[in-house]
């Protein structure tokens, strides 16, 4: 039998030899030197030979315990050594299916659908938050339990806005491997937010209706350009989103149809979003939104942009500039924003009686039911939108021209 001692004395020779250990274990030394573990074995009446590692990375002692290994799986029926080329085949595969190389195939499947700088901010969250812990583990074997860690150390540090958005890409990334046959169908993510602190919602300052015949007075005394002053009229009667609303085309609206399209995008790279959710928003505009773009006209309608920067024209006015006109107003930034106006219709139209799917179809809210949604996608109640929008303009002029305002119950008629 082979010691330590008589295995560190082998030489290399012209020609590699083989050393005998015990139970068909040997050492084989080539010329170069290298010596190689091999023990023989016979399976289904042919003799074979097991690779078992190289000496002296591969000790003495693993290699014996290597061959028994070996002797074990052949009393249970099993060729070592094809069961060796299975495991290196499984490993492979469980390479190229680890957590990094999957969630990298779904973010190019849905980069398409995503603005460059998203599609950047989606893909450097999983690099910062998920791949060092989680990035080469088979996306296949991942547990709930190393999901939790994962996003519990995002917990730790207070960042619950990045905790909700990465556990809904993990989340995705989960449902592409299962639907990729790469994972039995169990998402380890699900039910995890349970066990994980939420962000609060987040709630824009806004006015209650009762309060806009002040608004109004205030906004026509502040000393602010008339343009900017027609923009905040347009806030609160169209409840557009203030990145939707400032980055209006004059091509997308139509006057003499009463209608605006903001298209689902618009250019990024010139400070110009379109719809939140990327699809094509239809805004039906009332007889007092018509006439303050028919203003307007004077002032931007030989350009592009309804509402363009006076410092680039090519690029639309800064997010800013309303919320900088209501503190010129007199009001904080706590009081009301710019975004604030939609809870301020939101709040009165439904007061007024108006269905909650027009209203919420109208601020242009994600349907969650599908039902609902299908229905939604076909006819956008497209009619009682613009009734609605009708009857809320004709609201906020009675209530700043001062007359008594009693609130429609469209329920009721």
């Amino acid at each position: 039998m082979l010691t330590d001692k008589a295995i560190s004395n082998l030489k290399a020779g012209p020609k590699p030899y083989r050393v005998a250990d015990s139970g068909g274990l040997y050492i084989e030394v080539r010329s170069d030197g290298a010596k190689y573990w091999r023990t023989a074995y016979r399976f289904a009446s042919k003799q074979k030979t097991l690779a078992l590692g190289v000496y002296p990375a591969v000790g003495l002692k693993e290699a014996r315990r290597r061959r028994d290994d070996a002797k074990e799986l052949l009393e249970q029926g099993i060729d070592p050594g094809q069961k060796k080329k299975t495991d290196k085949l499984i490993a492979a595969s469980a390479a190229a299916n680890n957590f990094k190389a999957v969630a990298t195939a779904w973010h190019q499947k849905v980069s398409p659908n995503l603005t460059p700088e998203y599609s950047a901010k989606v893909l450097r969250s999983l690099e910062v938050d998920v791949f060092p812990a989680l990035g080469h583990r088979p996306v296949g074997d991942i547990r709930p339990t190393e999901v939790l860690a994962t996003l519990r150390k995002i917990e730790a540090r207070g960042a619950l806005e990045t905790l909700k958005r990465v556990r809904q890409r993990m989340s995705d990334v989960f449902t592409y491997a299962i639907t990729s046959g790469l994972r039995e169908a169990e998402n380890p993510v699900t039910g995890l937010e349970k066990a994980l602190k939420t962000r609060k919602a987040a709630h824009y300052p806004s006015l209650h209706v009762r309060q806009m015949p002040t608004f109004f007075i205030r906004l026509e005394a502040a000393r602010i350009s008339l343009p900017v002053k027609l923009a905040i009229r347009l806030a609160t009667l169209l409840f557009l989103r203030p990145g939707e609303l400032r980055a209006a085309h004059w091509s997308e609206i139509d006057l003499d149809s009463a209608t605006w399209i903001v298209p689902g995008e618009r250019d990024r790279a010139r400070g110009m979003t379109g719809m939140k959710m990327r699809d094509a928003h239809v805004v039906p505009l009332s007889r007092q939104a018509v006439e303050i773009f028919r203003q307007l006209l004077p002032y931007s309608g030989h350009g592009e942009l309804v509402f363009p920067n006076r410092n680039d024209p090519k690029r639309a006015m800064s997010d800013n500039t309303i919320n900088s006109a209501l503190r010129a107003m007199g009001y904080a930034g706590n009081e009301v924003s710019g975004h604030g106006f939609r809870a301020t219709a939101a709040s009165a139209l439904s007061e007024m009686g108006f269905r909650k799917e027009v209203i919420d179809r109208q601020l242009a809210h994600k349907e969650r039911n599908q039902v609902l949604a299908a229905y939604v996608h076909q006819a956008e109640y497209i009619e009682e939108r613009r009734t609605m929008m009708q009857a809320w303009a004709d609201h906020l002029s009675a209530l700043e021209s001062g007359a008594n305002v009693v609130p429609i119950n469209t329920k009721a008629a």
